[in-house]
């Protein structure tokens, strides 16, 4: 996959091997785990083939989740992208999914809006989707006055396994014209 997408302060290029060590320092940190089941990766293989299923889902679907780079010093800092869900959540299936996630030293520095925004407004402007979607746990404050502030709409909470989530929607705003 050859997309590039940049914001003023970030670039976003498709994950490749090489990224695993930045996402074993994100994933094993139980902060980054704490809306997500608690259960972070033990070993940097689970990131090895979290990896390689993502580069699955790019070739299946056309998008996924991106490395975050910060422009100046070239940091991989988390991911975030648009994925196409094919599995049941919250009683929808193949639909597109909006998410983020950062390592804990990057939090509160207006990245995950920033990435956002970006996602959205490709998944809106270049791949021309009548709804994205997204989900944060009832108790992550952070995501969801992100969500909130970048437009979506909550309809709903459901049980992701075992944790309560908010149930974020945004349609196209170029499709309601």
């Amino acid at each position: 996959m050859n997309l590039l997408l940049e914001t003023k302060r970030l670039l976003f290029r498709p994950l490749e091997i090489t990224d695993a060590q930045a996402m074993f320092e994100l994933d094993k940190n139980p902060n980054v785990h704490l809306y997500l089941g608690n259960n972070p990766v033990k070993s940097i293989d689970e990131c090895y083939n979290y990896i390689e299923n993502i580069k699955k889902q790019y070739i299946q679907n056309g998008i996924g989740r991106f490395a975050v780079v910060i422009k100046e010093t070239n940091e991989v800092i988390g991911w975030a992208g648009i994925k196409f869900i094919t599995i049941p959540e919250n009683n929808h299936t193949n639909f597109y999914d909006l998410g983020y996630r950062f390592q804990e030293e990057h939090w509160k520095k207006g990245y995950a809006t920033e990435a956002a925004i970006a996602w959205l407004d490709y998944g809106f402007n270049v791949m021309n989707i009548p709804i994205i979607y997204a989900s944060a746990h009832i108790e992550n404050i952070g995501s969801n006055t992100i969500l909130q502030n970048i437009g979506m709409k909550q309809n709903g909470q459901f049980f992701y396994g075992d944790l309560l989530c908010n149930w974020y929607e945004r349609n196209n705003p170029n499709l309601s014209k």
